[in-house]
């Protein structure tokens, strides 16, 4: 049996002890998408009135969004995967550099704080450093409906300069695919005068979660899901109870534990119509896949085989998944192309996954892999959130015990992610504390007790 590592390397930094060779079987829960969910709470700077969102999953990028929406006056509360939040008395529109730089999803309240506030400050965004995503989407499409942005010394200064102080609808065309932009504009667009047109608009399943409760907020939306998306704005919003939707790419990620572990695994609840791009590729190399309504199960085949991928905006398959593929190819029969087309820099599992022994051949973005009969434990470190999950689910597949670091990438985007595995038969260890803290979410309950027999 291989085993692992100098236990010297390891220092005070949390780390993951995971015992290769599991058969994995029973039902893991999908928590709530955190792409959604971190832009639904940016939605609640559109109204005075109370939001709550339900389904949402406990995680540091929930955390850093819940203490930036704080640091400007919002009133937040979290119970469970209930989260409370209310914007009625905002007190800045200039949100603090050391948490936009931290989550570059924070960078969509530009949208809604400058067109319910008539000015915002914010920082150039940080996040993972998996490419330049640049800003420019959002910029041209706030210039077209009547902002004055300018960038100075790192920080992004929008302002309304009409003297009605309101944004004005406007026909914008992308130049890409943006999801961020997408939503950026589409939340402005609710409380701008007049039609606003979206053309080339991202189609991802989060734009139609976003799209949802802000009609259930009372915002006029048509299309979303779409490429071309028409939004009739409102002079104000209301409140809403929402719940987001599941996470696909946690789904799909799970999926992949499976078929890697040659192991059967059943996945609840999901959107299955979020799922086809992963689906379509498991199918082919092997697994068998059955939908009943809003639960998946995946059976693999012993011997799965290699097919090639290349990454697109929804409905192609997804960047986030890309990684997690890369391990499952690494031990598959024959020959597979990865190509990554999304971010320039998304290749940071490729050296990690070769200590495991596998056969990879790198060419800018794009990946040979030739598939081993195993890969073998090691000591590997995380460099970004979704290279996170895809050594752990390599490191499963082993014979031995693999140490992996790194944890604060996979704590940003995997609710419980080794308790998940752990509950379908793995043995996987965390030695240190999460990195997730929910203090930070527990602020403003008095603030929301007249939502108490409502939301019970």
């Amino acid at each position: 049996m291989h085993s692992v590592v100098n236990a010297n390397i390891i220092n005070s930094e949390p780390y993951l002890e995971v015992d290769g060779i599991s058969y994995l079987s029973g039902n893991i829960k999908i928590s709530g998408a955190k792409n959604s969910v971190l832009v639904l709470m940016a939605a609640s700077l559109l109204t005075e009135e109370k939001l709550v969102i339900n389904n949402v999953p406990e995680l540091t990028d929930i955390a850093v969004m819940s203490n930036l929406l704080q640091e400007i006056g919002v009133s937040l509360y979290r119970e469970a995967n209930k989260l409370y939040l209310s914007s009625n008395s905002i007190k800045i529109t200039e949100l603090p550099y050391n948490l936009v730089h931290a989550l570059r999803a924070s960078f969509v309240c530009i949208g809604p704080l400058l067109a319910r506030k008539g000015e915002v400050k914010i920082p150039m965004p940080g996040g993972c450093r998996i490419g330049a995503r640049p800003i420019e989407e959002h910029i041209k499409g706030l210039k077209a409906m009547g902002a004055e942005v300018i960038i100075k010394d790192g920080v992004v200064c929008a302002q309304i300069i009409s003297q009605r102080k309101r944004l004005q609808g406007a026909h914008i065309k992308l130049n890409c695919q943006s999801v961020g932009a997408t939503e950026t504009l589409i939340m402005a667009a609710t409380l701008a005068e007049g039609e606003t047109i979206i053309e080339n608009a991202a189609q991802e399943p989060e734009i139609q979660d976003l799209a949802n409760l802000l009609i259930s907020m009372g915002a006029q939306i048509f299309g979303a899901g779409s490429s071309k998306i028409k939004i009739i704005g409102k002079q104000k919003l209301n409140g809403s109870i929402y719940s987001a939707i599941p996470d696909r790419i946690e789904a799909g990620t799970f999926l992949i534990a499976a078929a890697i572990t040659r192991s059967e695994l059943s996945l609840s609840p999901v959107i299955p119509a979020h799922l086809g791009a992963i689906i379509e590729k498991l199918e082919e190399c092997g697994c068998s896949i059955d939908i009943k309504e809003n639960a998946i199960k995946i059976t693999p085949g012993k011997e799965l085989k290699s097919v090639d991928i290349s990454t697109s905006p929804f409905p192609g398959f997804p960047t986030d998944l890309q990684a997690p593929f890369m391990a499952l190819m690494a031990t598959a029969k024959g020959t597979s192309t990865i190509i990554e087309n999304v971010f320039e820099n998304r290749m940071q599992h490729v050296s990690e996954l070769k200590r495991m022994g596998s056969s990879i051949h790198l060419s800018g973005n794009t990946a040979l892999i030739e598939g081993v009969k195993e890969l073998i434990p090691s000591c590997l470190s995380a460099g970004d959130l979704r290279s996170s999950a895809a050594i752990v689910l390599a490191s499963i597949s082993t014979k031995g015990r693999s140490i992996i670091k790194g944890l604060h990438h996979l704590d940003r985007g995997y609710e419980n992610f080794e308790e998940k595995l752990n509950k379908v038969g793995c043995n996987i260890v965390r030695k240190g504390s999460k990195i997730y803290q929910s203090e930070t979410m527990q602020k403003g309950l008095e603030d929301f007790t007249d939502l108490n027999q409502e939301v019970a």
